[in-house]
């Protein structure tokens, strides 16, 4: 993940660990699912293994879904940054709801998400930071806690 990839997990965490207002487009109630890479790598594994073919796509993801102004103050809760919000127009098309049906992954792999999003976020933040830091960039980072060391984002 790249600090510059114009994505809603990293976006936020970058303006936050830099002291920068967190832009939301829209009013912020529109919802999205995030899955934390290591659940989709393992989802990803056990279908290459599983020994009945699938026939037909299947899900991977986390059902788990969370509004942007969600998001954005688990972000800024998990940052520390007392930053303010500022709305921008919502981008013509742009979907009010996005989240995975994984009833098939669950049926035929066994598989569903371990990692939720707030542990999610937070593996990611302490990632960002580890990044900041070893790149020489100064940055003030609170570590939660429930953050693993930082092995890969979110």
């Amino acid at each position: 993940m790249s600090p510059d990839d114009s994505r809603v997990v990293s976006n936020f965490i970058v303006q936050a660990l830099s002291g920068q207002p967190l832009t939301i487009y829209g009013n912020g109630t529109q919802t999205r699912s995030f899955c934390y890479v290591d659940d989709l790598i393992d989802g990803l594994v056990r279908l290459m293994e599983s020994p009945e073919a699938v026939a037909c796509p299947v899900n991977l993801g986390n059902p788990a879904e969370l509004t942007m102004l969600e998001m954005a103050d688990m972000v800024r809760g998990l940052t520390g940054a007392h930053v303010p919000l500022v709305h921008r127009d919502l981008p013509v098309g742009d979907p009010t709801h996005r989240c995975p049906d994984i009833s098939l992954a669950r049926r035929s792999l066994g598989w569903w998400p371990r990692i939720g999003p707030e542990e999610g976020i937070a593996r990611t933040v302490a990632y960002f930071c580890a990044d900041r830091q070893q790149a020489g960039r100064h940055t003030a980072c609170w570590t939660p806690a429930t953050a693993a060391a930082p092995v890969a984002p979110l």
